[in-house]
């Protein structure tokens, strides 16, 4: 079992590809770990990358939408790439929004995402 999920920093853009399955105190110490981060050297913008899920539960989806509120907070822009239908029909029915976050089909949409906002800035 992982205690810690990396957190990978690309120029001003915080990285996060959850690969493992997720346990209260995983998701604690993540949430922990990116808001140290971001407080360390400020991130434009934040990407959840959750291709590699199978399922979310509830406790994780309002950690993952406290956590990017929180970013927000800090002036961070934060994407969750990689949602599958399957998660994305669960947190609906939970009464979840994509409130404080956007959504792209994948990490190369998030990235994406984040490059057209720095050439709109310019």
């Amino acid at each position: 079992m992982i205690d810690r999920i990396p957190i990978l920093r690309i120029r001003d853009l915080l990285l996060v590809s959850i690969q493992a399955d997720l346990h209260d105190i995983l998701v604690e110490q993540l949430q922990s770990d990116i808001l140290k981060e971001l407080e360390r050297k400020s991130a434009r913008g934040l990407v959840l990358d959750i291709s590699a899920l199978n399922i979310l539960d509830t406790y994780t989806a309002r950690a993952f939408v406290h956590t990017a509120q929180m970013a927000r907070l800090m002036g961070t822009r934060t994407i969750v790439s990689g949602m599958t239908p399957a998660i994305a029909m669960t947190l609906t029915e939970m009464g979840f929004s994509a409130g404080g976050f956007e959504t792209a089909l994948d990490l190369e949409s998030a990235l994406t995402a984040l490059s057209t906002q720095d050439a709109d800035e310019d």
